[in-house]
């Protein structure tokens, strides 16, 4: 992230703070779409951040840790949603298909991911998707670097379990 572009935009150039929200659009989504699982609610998670990024990034207090306040804002939105969302009455939805483009490499690890608890989910998207060390992890989600490095750690084990009999498909295959 270019701090003197996160400069610019807290001092109100509108032009700046659009090519960064450019830069954070594919990041911003994959944490919406881990946590929320629905394009549409995404979209008004990641509208109502920009927003209200845009009516406070001027009191943003370091800038380098622009990336870092914007996830930050996105997840208290999308668990704002998740909240109004259970005070809905769903109606029924006739193609609940998950969406095959969500920036992972195959099918299976995506299924893998969408199965852990959502604290796992987190960490493992900020940390392998969106390449945060576990430092900014830990101040994104506001826990401890050593409860950032435990959900890792279960989280790893937990996708490891459930990938393991693919890859005994994969080497039957191999073997032919």
């Amino acid at each position: 992230m270019d701090i003197q572009e996160v400069m610019r935009a807290r001092q109100g150039d509108r032009e700046a703070f659009t090519r960064l929200m450019r830069q954070l659009e594919s990041p911003m989504y994959a944490v919406a779409k881990q946590i929320l699982q629905r394009d549409e609610d995404c979209a008004d998670a990641m509208q109502e951040t920009v927003l209200t990024a845009y009516k406070s990034v001027h009191a943003l207090r370091d800038p380098a840790y622009f990336r870092t306040w914007m996830i930050r804002i996105l997840i208290n939105e999308c668990r704002r949603l998740l909240k109004q969302r259970k005070k809905q009455i769903p109606l029924p939805n006739l193609s609940d298909k998950h969406s095959t483009s969500g920036g992972y490499e195959g099918m299976e690890l995506r299924e893998a991911i969408d199965s852990l608890d959502l604290p796992m989910r987190l960490v493992i998207v900020l940390h392998y998707m969106n390449d945060l060390p576990i430092k900014e992890v830990a101040r994104t989600l506001d826990i401890s670097e050593g409860t950032v490095k435990s959900r890792l750690y279960r989280a790893r084990e937990k996708l490891l379990l459930w990938l393991e009999p693919l890859r005994g498909v994969e080497s039957s295959y191999e073997s032919r």
